[in-house]
């Protein structure tokens, strides 16, 4: 599996955490950054890790701010992403199982590097289910194509 981490400055520290844990487990991981404390906006971070996911490049994406809710948005305006916000095991499961989620977003200030970890385990241990699930994935992707034609 390839995955892809970025961040704001407000998530530097824990989305580092998640790299080097996620590389621990022999993932091959790339970093989009950022790799200071210099202030930088998240949208110009979560648009670029969302449309590498989006283009093939990477199975899956991480992305932390200090919420995880802008990065969510935003990794959310690029066609084909679902992204999702979770900090716990269970949304984290639900969001690849149910949701299909390429992407997890989560916030610095909201949740501890121990958590997170857990919560990362839990949606990398979860494939999508179809099923009823795929209906409504499905249908997710309609509504989008709907956007995308005007």
């Amino acid at each position: 599996m390839k995955i892809v981490v970025g961040s704001d400055h407000i998530g530097l520290p824990l989305k580092d955490i998640l790299r080097d844990y996620l590389k621990s487990k022999e993932i091959e991981v790339v970093d989009y950054g950022v790799c200071s404390t210099e202030p930088v906006d998240y949208p110009e971070i979560a648009h670029k890790v969302a449309l590498a996911v989006a283009d093939g490049q990477f199975e899956r994406g991480v992305l932390v701010c200090g919420t995880g809710i802008g990065m969510e948005i935003v990794a959310n305006k690029v066609p084909g992403i679902r992204a999702a916000l979770c900090h716990d095991p269970y949304s984290a499961e639900r969001a690849r199982g149910s949701n299909n989620a390429q992407i997890i977003t989560m916030g610095a200030r909201v949740i501890g590097p121990e958590l997170a970890k857990k919560v990362i385990d839990a949606w990398l241990g979860m494939e999508f289910q179809g099923g009823a699930s795929a209906v409504k994935v499905n249908k997710i992707q309609q509504i989008e194509a709907m956007y995308l034609k005007k």
